[in-house]
């Protein structure tokens, strides 16, 4: 039987091999009049503030129920530039790539990519590929460009006492997707990575004023609250009855001893709002795409702790902390 094709070393080595890979396989997914230039740098139109981030993304395996890694790479970028306030406008995409990686693996994945920026609202305008020794796994560097609205400021500084916060959807979905790939437990759980774009953008249209919003990544939620904490050297208060959690991770994390605090998303996020203001964004975010299951979680107390606490279900108080350690599996 005819082995599959996949990528070799000859693929990264800038010659006629590499040109028919960028394409065969990148240009044709990603295509855009910046990328079409195929110039060492791109030009791109734009002024006023900018937000800038940059991720990796290591995740095995490459594909995962609910995403791939490259669907996750999109949105988490993008993810990273809406939590800053900015609208997110531009994309560049580097990839390290193990010889061996199947090129109907690596068509998917860039493929997802392309759907993923596309709904998005965003466009990958430069990119990189280098191939090196392996055993087929891939790599995907990631930079983002967004454009900050005149006015718009964001961040734990601006915390209040009063402020309630939402949690946009279940907690721990993608991380115990990824783990229960690598430890081959089947289950109907699929990761959540989404870009969140309709939401953010549909609760600055609908005048909700955002304090701060975070994405509920690596650490889970008890480490975005400990830090929110520390920076705004506020008191947060989570109430456990109001936490989402699926009743299929809710299951999966205690069979395996796991908190789903501490247990990633990619398409989750906490806003904090002002009191007043919490139900209608409650119902914008329930509207928007991948907000169905948000609830309004918590507040900010009147004490200055900066420290994050759990109201437990009989009645007590259970500090929030960072997670310690590695968060395993590694999540993206």
């Amino acid at each position: 039987m005819e082995a599959e094709p996949h990528v070799k070393k000859i693929h990264g080595s800038g010659g006629t091999a590499t040109q028919e890979l960028i394409e065969e396989i990148f240009s044709r997914e990603l295509d855009n009049e910046y990328l079409a230039e195929m110039e060492d740098a791109t030009a791109v139109p734009g002024n006023g503030r900018l937000a800038l981030t940059t991720d990796s993304f290591v995740v095995t395996p490459l594909l995962f129920p609910g995403g791939d890694i490259g669907r996750l790479s999109v949105a988490g970028t993008v993810n990273d530039l809406l939590c800053r306030g900015s609208v997110p406008k531009y994309l560049t995409a580097g990839f390290i790539l193990e010889e061996g990686v199947p090129f109907s693996v690596l068509k998917t994945v860039v493929s997802s990519m392309a759907a993923c920026a596309r709904e998005a609202g965003v466009l990958i305008v430069a990119g990189d590929t280098k191939v090196v020794e392996g055993k087929g796994g891939m790599y995907i560097n990631t930079a983002g460009v967004g454009f900050l609205p005149e006015g718009r400021e964001l961040g734990a500084k601006r915390l209040r006492a009063g402020d309630v916060f939402l949690i946009s959807g279940n907690l721990g979905d993608h991380h115990a997707a990824i783990l229960s790939q690598r430890l081959s437990v089947e289950n109907e759980i699929k990761s959540d990575a989404a870009p969140l774009t309709e939401m953010v953008s549909r609760l600055f249209d609908e005048g909700i004023d955002v304090r701060c919003m975070r994405d509920i990544t690596r650490g889970g939620l008890s480490t975005i609250l400990s830090e929110l904490a520390a920076a705004s050297k506020r008191t947060i208060l989570l109430r456990e009855a109001d936490l989402p959690v699926s009743e299929a991770v809710r299951s999966f994390a205690g069979l395996l001893g796991l908190d789903p605090l501490t247990m990633g998303n990619e398409g989750k996020a906490v806003f904090f709002v002002p009191e007043e203001q919490g139900e209608k964004a409650l119902a914008v975010i329930r509207s928007s795409a991948y907000g169905k299951d948000a609830v309004l979680a918590g507040s900010v107390g009147e004490e200055d702790e900066g420290r994050a606490y759990l109201l437990t279900g009989i009645g007590g108080m259970r500090r929030l902390s960072p997670l310690q350690g590695e968060g395993l599996p590694r999540i993206c």
